[in-house]
């Protein structure tokens, strides 16, 4: 095995160089093992209680590191070449044998040219397998095989050239690879054909390039595709990342437990419905503490909220949860790795429709976050997963590739009360609706948050807001990340956004961002934010328009108001609208008020 010696980021180890990706180092293009082929002993555990929970049985290692002289003693990560095949620049001749000169491994031809991978692979349409074309079995199939025996039946192996031929353009049918043997030839325009492959005789082998012929079972019925080998459809990775906080039980669960605890509850579930049993309900309603009301002592009775008893609550459930009891305690002086200040809008001058919007502010010092890579896809959304352990203990302790970062962030918690108002409008909803139309037409559409109004309105302002702390805080837009919780249909309603940023240090950032979410600070902040999006430099386009970005999943939002870097976002720039936030013509958005009112003061 040829040991290449390249450093890369230790983030980058989970993506966009995890398992299963294709990267071109020094000349080079290489594939990722899975993590069976990691040694162990320099891949040293990470925990997270709830991001195990969440994958079952197995166990997350962070990648091997190492630096300076101490990386001759640190095994490296393994990567296969892929593609085999490769052409030399200067003679043309295309094989996939790799020589030796003077003892070590050498990427260049016998006449001293460099080689250079063939730019086309095989990739599985169902199974997410991908393999190298078999070029030498290609270039001998085909109409011409069919009539020429001499074609079918050459073995003429190392006669195979790839060139480019000057009068056919600048197109695949310029590319050409002929055999030199029985002088046949083909031009890549062959290839890319719909079921080119199939009807050549190649099929798919079943398997990863660097699994062993001996890996597969049973083979793979589905098609295979001619793609190049850099397209970004090749590697779909699959990222789960949590925030390693204490779990709390959602409110809800807590106010289940504290009616199941009255005395006269069991009243309730003996008269099962009946006449005796909403009038104990009421008894029990009016004795326990506000909030509860007589239908939720009777949903309690009738089990309707046995699912929050689950030991692993949902992350995003479990973190909103979190935040509120941070939020409701006031300056944290604790020295965990999960450190939030909480506030409130008290005595801090702000236009009247965002004090009344915004319940309360948390100053995230200090969090800890995990990222695993749980595996990939390739080709489309319909494939299959393929996991980052392909090893004999896949099934029962398999091994996660998972970095830890420690960072800052800024919380903020809507109020429920005025969402809840703002979204139950006809016009609101109807806006809204043209995204979940669009979403449930996609294949993506399971990957994807809901669209409802309060999720579109809340996701808009927190890519605002990166735009905005990006010019403030110190750091780049792309170091910045949304985390969003608004959702209407589970038990406990969520309605917040976090923004934050996270590096792979054990001291964490530097402090700029949270320093931004003193009330104080980031009142002016978000009414700035909102006047950035007022107007587009793409109006009235961009604001009239109800058809853009990925998939036409976005509404009025563009690179010019809207839009942050992709990773960091977690749908993809999908789901965005400003009408939604702003208003527009025919629809009241959840902020549309403050940039009035500051405007009328000011």
């Amino acid at each position: 095995m040829e040991r290449i010696k390249h450093d890369l980021r230790l983030s980058e180890a989970i993506s966009p160089f995890g398992v299963g990706a294709i990267v071109d180092v020094r000349g080079e293009s290489l594939i990722a093992a899975d993590t069976s082929w990691w040694d162990k002993k320099f891949a040293p555990e990470v925990s997270c209680e709830r991001l195990t929970a969440r994958l079952g049985a197995g166990v997350l290692r962070q990648p091997p590191t190492h630096a300076g002289h101490s990386g001759k003693d640190t095994p490296s990560l393994p990567y296969w070449r892929f593609p085999a095949w490769r052409f030399c620049e200067r003679c043309d001749k295309l094989s996939k044998l790799t020589g030796k000169k003077k003892g070590r491994w050498s990427n260049t031809c016998d006449c001293d040219g460099l080689l250079v991978p063939m730019r086309y692979v095989a990739v599985c349409e169902q199974g997410s397998h991908i393999q190298d074309i078999n070029w030498f079995a290609w270039v001998h199939r085909g109409r011409a095989a069919r009539l020429n025996e001499e074609v079918r039946f050459c073995r003429d192996y190392k006669s195979l050239r790839f060139k480019r031929l000057a009068d056919r353009g600048e197109g695949l049918a310029a590319l050409n690879v002929k055999c030199h043997g029985c002088g046949n030839a083909r031009s890549l325009a062959e290839l890319v054909t719909k079921g080119a492959l199939q009807r050549d005789g190649i099929r798919c082998t079943g398997r990863q390039p660097w699994e062993p012929e001996s890996s597969v079972k049973k083979p793979c019925p589905h098609q295979l595709l001619a793609v190049q080998r850099g397209a970004t459809g090749n590697y779909i990775a699959k990222k789960i990342s949590a925030l390693d906080i204490p779990e709390e039980r959602p409110r809800s669960a807590e106010m289940t437990d504290t009616i199941r605890g009255h005395v006269f509850f069991e009243k309730v579930v003996s008269d099962n419905g009946g006449p005796q049993a909403e009038m104990v309900a009421e008894w029990i309603a009016d004795e326990l503490p506000d909030g509860v009301t007589a239908e939720d002592v009777l949903a309690a009775a009738r089990g309707e909220e046995s699912g929050t008893e689950e030991m692993l609550l949902d992350l995003k459930d479990g973190e909103w949860a979190a935040f509120l009891k941070k939020l409701d305690g006031g300056p944290d002086g604790t020295g965990s790795d999960f450190v939030v200040d909480g506030w409130r809008f008290e005595g801090v001058p702000a236009p009247p429709s965002l004090l009344s919007s915004i319940s309360g502010i948390g100053q995230v010092r200090r969090v800890r976050e995990v990222r695993t890579l749980y595996g990939f896809r390739r080709q489309n959304a319909d494939a299959a997963i393929v996991k980052a352990d392909l090893g004999p203990d896949q099934w029962r302790w398999p091994t996660y590739p998972a970095i830890e970062l420690f960072g800052e962030g800024i919380f903020l918690r809507f109020d429920e009360e005025t969402l809840a108002a703002w979204e139950a409008q006809p016009d609101v909803q109807a806006r809204a609706g043209v995204l979940k139309q669009r979403r449930a037409g996609t294949p993506w559409a399971d990957q994807l948050d809901v669209p409802e109004p309060r999720y579109v309105a809340l996701h808009t302002l927190a890519h605002l807001l990166i735009r905005r702390l990006a010019f403030a805080s110190g750091y780049a837009s792309a170091s910045l990340q949304e985390r969003i919780y608004a959702n209407s249909d589970r038990t406990d309603n969520t309605a917040g956004i976090l923004i934050y940023t996270a590096a792979g240090d054990a001291q964490g950032t530097l402090g700029g961002l949270v320093r931004l979410g003193d009330p104080d600070k980031l009142i002016p902040l978000l009414v700035a934010a909102l006047d950035d999006a007022d107007c587009c430099s793409n109006d009235p386009v961009c604001i009239e328009s109800d058809r853009q970005g990925s998939s036409q999943l976005n509404l009025s939002a563009c690179h010019g108001c809207s839009l942050v870097s992709e990773t960091s976002c977690e749908t993809g720039n999908r789901l965005l609208d400003r009408q939604l936030l702003l208003g527009g013509s025919e629809v009241r958005g959840l902020l549309d008020d403050v940039l009035e009112e500051v405007r009328r003061i000011g």
